[in-house]
């Protein structure tokens, strides 16, 4: 839908600036867009170990039932289990599913069967069975703002491998440290590799909007690769190459495993029942008796929010996709932030970025306008040479190209001007368009969310409005009728396509062009002096 749309506009604005100066004009009787972090060891490929069947974390013993540990901090409320120490409940307490007082809280987790448990351990080798619950240190804990606690689950087996979990939650974060450690207590020589495995739900009954993207994403080498579920329906997917993080994202959260200073020794993605999972597995590990291992990871679990992906390191925030454009995408959404600190209204941000923005390529817009008006006024001259040379395509264009050089005039130079603006105009787009600061973001009157839709179609109607009397304004360049009729749908077609886009885009296009109008009507008296 996105790529439609961009593709759509950037035609449209071609075709209105740049038609006329690149078509000759028929004759009247015949008109018709990584690295470890520093101090980071990087991931390096290891050949795979002899293949041995998963070994699961088992169920609890009959008669011991598994139970729950409750964690809960100002922004998350989570649910572990004693399974495994997997998670089996995560709720976001700072979001929400849809606008209103009695508007339920955004879960990321959700799952009562155990083997749908995310972050559950799994071994390939290593003879680590657990037939009972693990132990945990707490039975739940609340940790404030500033603080942070521990919770610890340990398994073991009768071989005498020992696995401890421990998780540590900050009371400000949405990042969570998991140090999964290996205890060799038995007699004997132990390898084997260790896993840790995210599963996600794919198929929801939730038709809230940020369902619109669900995919997976991954950072291995430099590259950032996507996913979509159905991508996977061939077969699983591998990385084993410095992989820095995985995740599993929707339009505006994600959660993710991020390497630690041992790094991950490969991630494999596969599709079962209607979920996602991906392994996250350690290098080979080979622990002789009373020796251990320790593999460190980074969890977060949070809304993909530029700033605080940032700042879990990693360059967790490259998972927002600000397309081709991203270097200038990345600023825009950084001002409309910084200005919503001081008027706390992302509708009123968005119309201070978008008047700077017109202030800064106002030089553009006069050599643009200015350009217009002196091809209007060659267009008698021009007419009559098509005319004159009806029957010579070459003599013609050579005649029109010293008639440009005579008057000094640039066929191009109402065009291009407006092409240089087209990066910043698709960047603001794809920032608006992902940015979750717009979520549920109220503007004013019946406009309560800029990430949707204009409820009573004011904004694309009046959008369309101003548009059809910018385009009046504009110099006429001697289009043929059909051009022309072109031109006049333009206002049309862009309504219908606007008409269910997000209110936050169609209030910065609305914003444009009246800025346009305005800057128009002010260089029309300035070039008339």
């Amino acid at each position: 839908m996105e790529k439609r749309v961009v593709i759509a506009i950037v035609l449209s604005i071609a075709v209105l600036y740049g038609y006329s100066y690149l078509v000759p004009q028929p004759s009247p009787q015949k008109a018709g867009e990584g690295r470890p972090r520093t101090g980071q060891t990087a991931a390096v490929p290891a050949p795979a170990p002899p293949a041995v069947p998963l070994q699961p974390m088992a169920a609890p013993a009959a008669g011991i039932p598994a139970r729950d540990v409750a964690v809960e901090t100002d922004l998350y409320k989570a649910v572990f289990s004693s399974r495994g120490g997997s998670l089996k409940k995560l709720v976001l307490k700072q979001y929400h599913e849809r606008t209103g007082a009695d508007a339920r809280e955004v879960t990321l987790i959700a799952e009562e069967a155990a083997e749908n448990f995310t972050l559950r351990s799994e071994v390939t080798g290593f003879a680590l069975d657990p037939a009972t619950v693990c132990s945990a240190n707490s039975e739940g804990f609340t940790v404030a703002k500033g603080d942070k606690r521990e919770l610890e689950f340990s398994c073991s087996s009768p071989q005498g491998i020992v696995l401890k979990k421990s998780y540590t939650i900050r009371g400000d974060s949405y990042g969570i440290d998991l140090n999964q450690q290996l205890v060799n207590a038995g007699a004997v020589r132990q390898e084997g590799v260790l896993r840790l495995v995210v599963s996600n739900r794919v198929e929801t009954q939730a038709k809230e909007s940020r369902f619109e993207e669900v995919g997976l994403v991954t950072l291995a080498g430099d590259d950032v690769d996507a996913l979509k579920p159905k991508d996977l329906a061939k077969g699983p997917k591998s990385y084993d190459k410095e992989v820095l993080w995985t995740g599993f994202a929707d339009k505006y959260f994600l959660n993710a495993v991020m390497a630690g200073n041992a790094g991950i020794g490969g991630v494999t993605i596969k599709e079962s029942r209607g979920y996602v999972e991906s392994a996250v597995a350690s290098r080979p590990i080979a622990l002789n008796p009373g020796e251990s291992v320790a593999l460190p990871y980074k969890l977060y679990f949070g809304p993909k929010d530029l700033d605080i992906l940032k700042g879990q390191g990693s360059q967790l925030e490259r998972v927002i996709d600000l397309g081709w454009f991203a270097v200038v995408a990345k600023p825009l959404l950084y001002s409309l932030k910084f200005f919503y600190r001081y008027v706390h209204n992302y509708g009123i941000a968005i119309i201070i970025v978008t008047v700077i923005i017109k202030i800064l390529f106002y030089p553009l817009t006069y050599k643009s306008y200015k350009s217009m008006k002196e091809m209007a006024k060659l267009q008698p001259k021009m007419t009559a040479l098509r005319e004159k040379y009806k029957n010579d395509r070459d003599a013609m264009n050579k005649a029109v190209m010293e008639l440009y050089q005579t008057h000094k005039v640039n066929p191009l130079g109402g065009c291009l001007p407006m092409l240089v603006q087209m990066p910043i105009f698709i960047a603001l787009y794809r920032a608006l368009m992902s940015s979750i600061e717009l979520r549920h973001a109220p503007f004013m009157l019946w406009i309560q969310d800029l990430s949707t839709k204009d409820p009573f179609y004011v904004t694309p109607i009046i959008m369309g409005a101003t548009m059809f009397i910018q385009q009046k304004m504009t110099p006429a360049t001697g289009m043929d009728p059909m051009q022309a009729k072109m031109m006049l749908a333009l206002p049309l077609v862009f309504t219908v396509m606007f008409i269910n886009m997000p209110s936050g885009l169609v209030l910065y296009w609305l914003v444009n062009n009246i800025l346009t109008i305005g800057q128009q009507m002010y260089i029309n008296r300035l070039l008339k002096e």
